[in-house]
């Protein structure tokens, strides 16, 4: 009796949790397939046949960066987040349902260790996505509440932005053949193997033993769906909007400072590849923005390397996502993540200097 009474709730959770996971996926197909798959069909296309997909957003109708001001905060915010708000509605959507959704068992076992294989999991998983950095802040969150190891999280969060199918295509057609594989080169190293090497700042974090001590109290099946997907999404909002919506300010207010337009002798040089580098990585745009913004620059007599730096390091993290994801990540781990990217940024810049 106890043992075909135990098998019975065993094969209703089992069905249960392959059902709610199949739900994920449809919800998270649906969701991508309005927001980015079928825009990015018409935008390759547009790309193919014109070599370019807009005017930069750092100077929109501008013909130069406006200076630092309330009105330019306010004009970098709407800009921008005319260019995201489906996105980020949809990752904060979707990184809600990874806490309710998905089996905790299986993301364990897929993304729960601290090894390269979980690592290259996350960063495969991120391929269809094709989120800006902040737009899929909220699913590495809700995959680090699920338990994922910090490497998984990380390469499915950078890999997004820097290793986007789409924005490759773009690149090819609006730069050229020699940035998208200078692109995709050192963006595998980011997100493989900065996320990977990740691990190790993150030292006490172990998958235990028993799946079920690893449960969130929300992940619990006693509690109504309804209410934990609720709470889930709740705390997802209030932790990250503020913040968010705070940085795009204060960084739209002073990219002039941070992208200033370089003399002759200094529009190539190892100081402004180290600059640009920095600068890129603080700041946020939405996806593929950083082609036009390199186009433009470029016309404007920006040399390969400069260019190459921000390459990698505008589309890869930004202070907003970083702010975003903090409670989530040891302090170590975002700090040494930081630094990779501008450091990987310089080398792209080096590489940009020689052969751009």
């Amino acid at each position: 009796m106890n043992s075909s009474g135990s098998a019975r709730p065993s094969g209703h959770f089992n069905r249960r949790a392959l059902l709610l996971a199949l739900l994920f996926i449809v919800i998270a197909a649906a969701g991508l397939l309005y927001v980015k798959w079928w825009p990015y069909y018409g935008k390759a296309i547009t790309s193919a046949t014109t070599h370019s997909i807009g005017s930069s957003i750092l100077n929109g109708a501008n013909e130069a960066i406006p200076a630092p001001s309330w009105s330019t905060a306010w004009e970098y915010a709407l800009a921008y987040f005319k260019a995201v708000w489906k996105a980020a509605v949809l990752g904060i959507l979707l990184g809600s349902l990874v806490q309710v959704l998905l089996p905790s068992k299986w993301l364990l076992n897929m993304l729960g260790k601290a090894t390269f294989k979980s690592t290259a999991i996350g960063g495969l998983a991120s391929l269809p996505g094709m989120m800006c950095t902040c737009c899929a802040a909220p699913l590495a969150v809700g995959l680090r509440k699920k338990n994922a190891s910090v490497g998984a999280s990380l390469a499915f969060w950078i890999g997004n932005p820097t290793i986007n199918p789409a924005t490759l295509i773009f690149m090819t057609f609006v730069l050229s053949w020699k940035f998208t594989l200078l692109r995709l080169v050192f963006g595998l190293l980011l997100t493989f193997g900065v996320s990977y090497l990740a691990n190790r700042f993150a030292p006490n974090e172990q998958v235990p033993r028993e799946v079920e001590a690893a449960l969130p109290e929300d992940d619990r099946p006693e509690q109504p769906l309804y209410v934990r997907w609720g709470k889930a999404i709740w705390s997802m909002f209030i932790s990250l909007v503020p913040a968010y919506v705070i940085a795009v300010l204060l960084l739209g207010a002073f990219r002039a400072w941070m992208f200033p337009v370089l003399s002759d002798a200094g529009a190539n040089s190892l100081l402004a590849i180290i600059g640009f580098a920095i600068a890129g990585m603080l700041f946020v745009i939405p996806t593929a923005a950083e082609i036009p913004i390199i186009q433009t620059f470029m016309s404007m007599g920006m040399g390969g390397g400069p260019a190459a730096a921000l390459l990698l390091t505008l589309p890869a993290i930004s202070l907003p996502s970083l702010l975003m994801i903090a409670k989530h990540f040891p302090a170590k781990v975002l700090a040494f993540t930081a630094s990779s990217v501008v450091v990987i940024g310089i080398l792209a810049g080096l590489v940009g200097w020689a052969f751009l």
